[in-house]
C-alpha cells in the first residue's frame, strides 16, 4: 500500500516541478541566471550580491549544480545537430527536472538511511514525499533546496562515520570535509544544522586522529578551490597567484559580515525572533507542527533541525525558505497517533487538505505567469520596452537574447499615477497598424505593460478607444497567476480583497500606445 502511495507522490512531485510557479526571485537570480550568462551567450542581469565591492554570493556551488548540466545540455544539443544557441526555456525546464531528480534520489535516500526502524522509515518517507514543501520549494532552483540535500547527506556521513559502517575509515571523513565546505559556500547558515550532530564526531576523531586529518585536509583543499573559483569570477582581469594570495575573494566571510550589520538586514525586512518558530514552521508543515510539540521522536535529525532553527532565529531577517533543511528532518521525527484511529484519520485528512491547498497555491498559481509571460515577450519582434508592475522581477535570461533590444523595467509596487506618467513618456505613437490584428508586430518599436489582472487601478484606462490618452491593447493573458503581494485587507476588507486577487487571478501584457497628434472636436 505504502509503495503505491509513494509512487503516486513521486508523480505529484514531478507534476509540480514542471509547473511554472515562481516562489521567489532568488531561485533565478542567485543561481541559473548567473551561470547561464557564463555557459551560454544569454545577456543576464547580476543582482547586488554579485556586483557589490564585497560580493556575498559564491559561484563555486553553482557550477556543479547548474553549470555541469548546462555544459552537458549544450554538448548534446550541438552533437545532435542543434542550430544556434539552446532556447533558454529548454534550459529552464531541464533544471527543474534536474532538481526533481536530485530531490527524489538524494533526499529520499538520505531519509531512508537516517531512519533505522522500518515502520517509522516508511512513515517518514511518506510524510516527506507528501509535503507541499517537497513538491514546490525543493523542486525549484533555490540555494536553500541545495542546502537541504547537503544537510541531509552530512548527517548520513556523520552516522556512517560514528557507526563505522564504511570499510575504509578515511572515505566518509574525506567526503564529509568536501560536503561541509560546499555547504558553507552555498549558504553560511549551513553549519547551524551540524552543531549537535558534529559533537558526535569528537570521540571518534580522538580515537582515530588520522580520519580527522583526512576530513580537515579534504576540507582545506575544497576551500582553496572554492576561493579560487570566486576570485576568478569576481576579478575583472586574468587572475594571478598574487590575486589568490593577497586579494582573494572569500564570499562566506563577506556574507557573514554583511548579515552582522542590522541596517543591512533592515533593507530586506526585520522580523521578531519568534518568526521562525511561531510563523514559518506552522506555515511549512501545517498540522505536523502539533505532532512536533506533542509526540516528537527524539533523534539526531530532530536535534539538527532544532539547532538550525535556533541559530537562524538569532538573525532578524527570517524567511520561511531559510528553514527548508529542517523540514524533512522534522517530518521524519514525529509520531502519528495510530493508536487513536479517529484522531489519526482526522489528522490525516487535515494533512492532505493542507498540502493540497498549499501545493496548488505555491506550486501553480504563486506568480505563476511570470515565466510564461517572459517567454512570450522573448518572441515579440516589436518589443523594445517592457514595464513589469506588481510582479516578481522577471528572469532576464529567459528572453533568449531579446534583451539586447528589449529594455525590461521592474517598477515593483510603484504608485499607479507615477506608472501612468512613465507610460505616457515612453509609449509609442499610435499607428493604423496598431489597430489591425497583428500588424503592430511589424513596427520597429513597442512599449508593453505587464501587470496582474487584479490591479484594479488600470480598470478606467483599459477601455479607452478615443484619440486622447494612453491606449492599451491586450496581447497576452495567462490565468494561472496569483499576486499575493497585492493583498490590501485594511483598504478593501477581507472579502473584497479575496474577490479581487483570487476572482481576478491572472496576468496580462498590454501593448501601450498614445496619440501623438490628437485631433480635438
Amino acid at each position: 500500500m505504502w509503495r503505491r502511495a509513494y509512487l503516486f507522490l513521486i508523480l505529484v512531485r514531478l507534476w509540480f516541478a514542471m509547473s511554472p510557479s515562481y516562489l521567489h526571485p532568488d531561485e533565478n537570480f542567485q543561481g541559473p541566471e548567473v551561470i547561464a550568462g557564463e555557459v551560454f551567450s544569454y545577456p543576464v542581469r547580476h543582482t547586488w550580491e554579485f556586483t557589490s565591492d564585497h560580493p556575498i554570493r559564491s559561484v563555486f556551488p553553482l557550477w556543479p549544480v547548474y553549470g555541469l548540466p548546462m555544459f552537458l545540455l549544450r554538448w548534446l544539443w550541438i552533437g545532435n545537430g542543434g542550430d544556434g544557441e539552446i532556447p533558454p526555456h529548454v534550459v529552464f525546464w531541464v533544471l527543474r527536472v534536474l532538481m526533481f531528480i536530485m530531490n527524489f534520489v538524494l533526499l529520499d535516500w538520505a531519509i531512508y538511511e537516517l531512519v533505522p526502524a522500518k515502520r517509522h522509515r516508511q512513515t517518514a518517507v511518506l510524510l516527506v514525499a507528501s509535503s507541499y514543501v517537497t513538491w514546490t520549494y525543493q523542486t525549484h532552483t533555490f540555494s536553500n533546496s541545495v542546502e537541504t540535500l547537503v544537510v541531509a547527506w552530512s548527517l548520513v556521513l556523520i552516522e556512517r562515520i560514528v557507526a563505522g559502517r564504511d570499510r575504509s575509515s578515511f572515505l566518509a571523513p574525506t567526503v564529509l570535509g568536501i560536503v561541509v565546505v560546499f555547504g558553507i559556500f552555498n549558504r553560511i547558515t549551513f553549519p547551524a544544522f551540524l552543531i549537535i550532530p558534529g559533537i558526535r564526531l569528537l570521540p571518534y576523531f580522538l580515537k582515530k586522529p588520522l580520519s580527522g586529518l583526512a576530513m580537515a585536509g579534504s576540507g582545506l583543499f575544497t576551500t582553496i578551490v572554492a576561493i579560487g573559483f570566486d576570485t576568478a569570477f569576481y576579478t575583472p582581469h586574468q587572475i594571478t597567484w598574487a590575486d589568490l594570495l593577497f586579494r582573494p575573494v572569500i564570499t562566506p566571510l563577506n556574507n557573514l559580515f554583511y548579515n552582522m550589520v542590522p541596517s543591512n538586514l533592515a533593507q530586506h525586512g526585520i522580523h521578531p525572533w519568534y518568526q521562525h518558530t511561531l510563523g514559518n514552521i506552522p506555515l511549512l508543515i501545517g498540522p505536523a507542527a502539533a505532532l512536533l510539540f506533542l509526540q516528537p521522536h527524539l533523534s539526531m535529525r530532530l536535534y539538527s533541525a532544532l539547532s538550525g532553527v535556533a541559530v537562524l532565529s538569532l538573525f532578524q531577517h527570517q524567511e520561511a525558505r531559510f528553514l527548508l533543511p529542517s523540514i524533512p528532518l522534522i517530518l521524519s521525527s514525529v509520531r502519528l497517533p495510530r493508536n487513536k484511529p479517529r484522531l489519526f484519520n482526522a489528522w490525516l485528512a487535515v494533512w492532505i487538505g493542507f498540502n493540497t491547498v498549499l501545493g496548488i497555491l505555491m506550486g501553480i498559481y504563486h506568480q505563476g505567469g511570470v515565466v510564461p509571460t517572459q517567454i512570450f515577450m522573448s518572441r515579440q519582434p516589436d518589443a523594445t520596452t517592457a514595464i513589469w508592475w506588481k510582479t516578481y522581477s522577471p528572469p532576464i535570461w529567459l528572453l533568449n537574447g531579446k534583451n539586447e533590444v528589449l529594455n525590461t523595467r521592474d517598477v515593483m509596487g510603484m504608485p499607479g499615477d507615477t506608472l501612468m506618467e512613465q507610460l505616457t513618456a515612453i509609449a509609442t505613437c499610435d499607428t493604423p497598424a496598431d489597430r489591425r490584428n497583428s500588424e503592430y508586430l511589424k513596427e520597429k518599436n513597442g512599449t508593453y505593460l505587464i501587470a496582474p489582472l487584479s490591479s484594479s487601478f488600470l480598470d478606467p484606462y483599459l477601455p479607452n478607444k478615443g484619440l486622447d490618452g494612453l491606449r492599451f491593447r491586450e496581447v497576452w493573458r495567462y490565468r494561472q497567476h496569483l499576486n499575493l503581494d497585492d493583498l490590501d485587507w485594511g483598504e478593501d476588507g477581507v472579502w473584497n480583497t479575496l474577490s479581487r486577487v483570487v476572482g481576478r487571478r491572472g496576468i496580462a501584457a498590454w501593448r501601450v500606445t498614445k496619440s501623438c497628434n490628437p485631433q480635438r472636436r
